[in-house]
Formats: C-alpha cells, structure tokens, sequence
C-alpha cells in the first residue's frame, strides 16, 4: 500500500513525495483512513512506528477539504506530555503546513509566556502544546477553543502518568460540543486512566492496536550486564565506549548528578558529551537538543526527560546506566535506537539497586532474559534472590469452656423494725421494758 491508496489529498501527496515518504506503516495505513472520515481513534503502537504522521496527515485533509468553524480559534490542538515531544511534533508538522495559510504555534512550559499570548492573538490553525501550559493559557483566557475541530492527545499514557488529568479535562470541557473529533494515541490500550477518560473525551471510537508495546523491536539488539558496584559499573561503561562502533549514543542514568559527573568524566576523555536534566531550563534545553541533533556531540547524557519524542536516525547505541524505574520507560528509551528502520543496540547496566526494575522490565516484556559477559570484567553479582514466602501455619481452635449462667440470688426483704413497745419484743440487741410511773402522794409535796 502507499500513501495515494489512503485518500489523500493530492497537495499532500505531492509534500510527501518531496519529503521522500512513499510507504505508509503499519499505523498509518489502519488510522489514516478512519480519522479522514471523521470518526474517533483510539490507537496503541509501540515507539518508532509512525504514528506521529498517522494523526498530522488526517489534520491536514481536514485544513485542505473543510471550512473552519469559527475564523479565530484554533482549528487542531495536539497535546503532548513533554516539552521535548511537542517540539519534535511541531518539527514534524513545519514541512506539512509551509507555503499554506494554515499557521502553526508550539505553546509549552518554560518559556515566555507574554510571548506565546501573542502567538495565540494571531489565530493560528494548529496549536501544539503541553497541557499544563495550555490550561494555564485558558485560565488567563488567552485562548479559547469553542471552534476547536480536531482534539489529539499523544502518548495519553504518559500524560495522565504525569498528573495531567486535570488539566485534560479542563482542555476537553473548553472544547466539549459534537462536532468535535478526538484521536487519541497511547502506548496501551490497557491503561485504566486511558480507558476510563476515553470514554468520557471520546465518541465511539474506533479502537486500533498495532503490535505491543513490550514487543521486541526487530531492528534493535538488546543486551543485559550484571555489576557488583558502581565502579565496576564505571568499569564496563568505559570498555563498551571503547570497544562499540557508534554514530551517536545516548546513556540513560538515574539522577542529574549522575549526567553530570558522567558528562564531566567523558569530557575529560575528549569524548564530546553533554549532559540534558529536567533542572535546565527551556533554553539551555532547547540548545543542547539542537546541538545533538546537528552532530556537534557524540554522546548525549540525560535522564527519562529525553526517553520521548527524540527521533535522531543517527543514534546507533542506547545506555542504559541505571535502569528506569517503570517497566514502560524502558520500551520508550531503546527506542530512541533502531529509528526508520536502522539498526540499534540498547546495552542495560544492571546492579544489585537495579535488580527490582530490571525483574520488572523482564516481566513487561514477557522474556526470559540471558546476561552477556565482557572478558576480564565478570562479576560476583548473578541476582538477588527472592525473599522466602512465610508459611502459613493454621492454628489449631483452642476448645472453649462453657460459660456458666449464674443465677442471680432472689433480693432478700428486709426485715422492719418491731416498734411496739407495750409488747415487750426484742428491738436490737437490748430489750426494752416500758416502766410504770409510781402513782404521787399528795402529803409528800406538801
């Protein structure tokens, strides 16, 4: 199949037949034509697969072949969960869009934001951008999205893992109304916060998954190292540079100060490194991407801020110093290997603080995986072993005495007091006997 089989408008056409793209994949040949129609998408394929093409071309037939609904709110909105991503979305768009009316602007956060209030008053059809920063721009009313036609969400997952899901729903609150069309693309369909905001942002969608996202990617090798320490993780870093043939390289690591202290150790072997960390801000981020991208480095040295959206068909090898914490990243960081159907080789570092995250990723991907060697750098490490399950004893039911019901005594009356003193009866301890008064004899008083 090509991409004139799609339904594609013939302006289209000819952009790609000049940016050289003549065979759809896989993704793009199954969403392409549904999203044309008008219907919604949701969509899982694992990285490198296309997909950011799948959902620009049905953007543009839209611009091509339909009026706007209103002449100053934007027409499309892409969402992304990185900065990085966005850029490298709005990279792609750029050559789709140039010599039409149909203008773009990139809003992400980290940069002026008077700036992009600007961009917005000029009516742009296309608006690329990260969540957080648009809702802000919506709050301040910057923007409004009531002739909003066209709502993309790429890589969902990630955003919701991010803590977007506020902000997304405030997105999809300002745009809500029925001609609105959403497509919507994940790593997995299996997600529950996909599942469960897709059925609210979404109208019966056609679902469409193409390959897993813990399918092994056949254009990358894979290798696993076992390290007793850091050093011994320094160690074989330095002899895999040594030995490997690369083009570029990325290396993943675990905290900024690792990419730093790297950065500097490699420097300090004229092995042309840079070091990219979330703590820079936009600018300096923006300038060392550039500057990788054009070649100037060798080796880019960086944490999960670049695990997405870097689409560098130079980059032969992927390092992983320090594995990611979450099974998914790591499909996402080989994948900046093995791009546009090249060869790559994603090599794994793994020490005893890693074995949890690598038994993980080795569950995720649904493989038994084998652990390579170098010669002179063995180590002792070989895994840590499970933790012993306690065995459950069941006690034995301790027999339980009766209870005895005891019998409440009758209230026993009290006795009353004889009080009957002519009678001559018993009243305490003494007896009482009333005497007789002796008659008086009237001569004794005389």
């Amino acid at each position: 199949m090509q991409f004139k089989d799609l339904g594609l408008d013939q302006r289209l056409l000819q952009k790609l037949n000049h940016l050289a793209f003549n065979k759809p994949t896989e993704i793009q040949q199954t969403a392409i034509p549904v999203a044309i129609m008008g219907k919604d998408v949701l969509a899982s394929s694992k990285t490198g697969s296309g997909k950011t093409l799948a959902f620009l071309l049905p953007a543009m037939q839209r611009m091509y072949r339909s009026k706007p609904f209103t002449r100053r709110d934007p027409r499309v909105l892409i969402l992304t969960p990185t900065r990085e991503l966005a850029k490298q979305v709005f990279a792609h768009l750029r050559p789709l869009n140039a010599g039409t009316p149909y203008d773009a602007a990139l809003i992400v956060g980290g940069e002026n934001f008077n700036d992009q209030v600007k961009a917005l008053r000029n009516d742009p059809m296309f608006v690329v951008a990260t969540p957080g920063r648009l809702a802000d721009h919506l709050e301040h009313r910057s923007t409004h999205l009531d002739g909003l036609e066209m709502l993309i969400l790429d890589e969902a997952d990630r955003m919701l893992d991010l803590g977007f899901e506020a902000q997304l729903r405030r997105i999809h609150e300002a745009a809500n109304h029925r001609r609105r069309q959403t497509l919507m693309f994940s790593a997995t369909l299996d997600h529950a916060d996909v599942v469960s905001i897709a059925s609210d942002m979404l109208d019966a969608p056609k679902r469409i998954s193409i390959g897993h996202s813990a399918e092994q990617h056949s254009d990358i090798t894979q290798r696993f190292f076992l390290c007793d320490h850091l050093d011994h993780k320094q160690a074989l870093l330095d002899k895999i540079l040594e030995t490997e043939d690369y083009n570029q390289l990325i290396i993943f690591t675990a905290t900024r100060s690792d990419t730093e202290r790297l950065t500097k150790e490699l420097n300090e072997r004229k092995m042309k490194a840079v070091a990219l960390s979330g703590e820079l801000n936009q600018v300096q981020r923006n300038n060392i991407m550039s500057q990788f991208e054009r070649d100037c480095h060798k080796i880019l040295v960086t944490t999960d801020v670049a695990s997405r959206g870097l689409d560098i068909d130079k980059v032969t090898h992927v390092i992983n110093f320090d594995m990611p914490k979450h099974a998914e990243e790591y499909v996402h960081r080989i994948g900046r290997t093995g791009r546009a159907g090249n060869k790559g080789d994603a090599i794994s570092l793994v020490g005893p603080k890693d074995w949890k995250s690598f038994k993980n990723v080795e569950a995720f991907l649904q493989q038994t995986i084998e652990f390579s060697t170098i010669e002179g750098l063995e180590g002792k490490f070989k895994g840590l072993k499970p933790a012993p399950k306690k065995k459950f004893v069941k006690k034995k039911p301790v027999a339980k005495k009766p209870v005895e019901k005891k019998v409440a005594a009758a209230p026993q009356q009290k006795k009353r007091m004889d009080k009957r003193f002519y009678d001559n009866m018993a009243v305490g301890d003494n007896v009482f006997i009333p005497k007789k008064k002796k008659p008086v004899d009237p001569a004794a008083e005389d």
